[in-house]
């Protein structure tokens, strides 16, 4: 583990988390990459147990409320997650026309040498800042809801929530987003 203090000690809680692209790389500038993301958010949900309350993907890191179901374990559904999504983003970065693809392979190459489990590429960062919501403490989930919600406008790149196609802030408006979220 490395040294971050918040992570998943209860498999059924729900979590506040966060996935990070290592160096904070802004990869999830283009659709094709954002949709490797939703598209395995949806599987993890269909397949695998996962519940996702909440979330937002950002530039370079993408903010959940997530639990799992009875009988499943959030920790190796995130593992896989962060598995899948990496190899199809770096598979995606070799083929399909990217400016920067030197720059992400170097870095994501270097990051991997730091790390003896990885043996070419990292492209998460290691931490899921796992903090836990207790269900009957509403404030704070509604504080964290409201956080994820706002980044995009707090970022500029939309003026209404509602606006950010990659977050479940239609969900929350009564619209259907990208994801299958299972509203708190």
């Amino acid at each position: 583990m490395s040294g971050d203090r918040y992570f998943i000690r209860d498999q059924e809680a729900v979590y506040f988390l966060t996935f990070t692209v290592v160096n904070w790389l802004d990869v999830f500038t283009r659709g094709i990459h954002k949709h490797i993301v939703v598209d395995a958010l949806n599987y993890c949900i269909a397949n695998k147990g996962l519940n996702v309350h909440a979330w937002c993907l950002m530039s370079s890191h993408l903010h959940l409320i997530a639990s799992a179901q009875q009988g499943y374990n959030l920790s190796a559904i995130i593992r896989d997650f962060k598995k899948h999504t990496a190899v199809k983003i770096i598979e995606q970065i070799k083929t399909e026309p990217e400016s920067r693809r030197e720059m992400f392979l170097n870095v994501f190459r270097e990051e991997g040498r730091k790390d003896a489990r990885i043996t070419t590429y990292k492209f998460w960062q290691q931490s899921n800042h796992a903090i836990e919501l207790v269900r009957w403490q509403t404030k704070i989930m509604d504080q964290k809801l409201n956080y994820i919600h706002r980044n995009p406008v707090e970022e500029g790149i939309v003026q209404f929530e509602r606006d950010y196609l990659y977050s479940s802030a239609k969900d929350y408006g009564d619209e259907k987003g990208l994801v299958n979220v299972s509203l708190l």
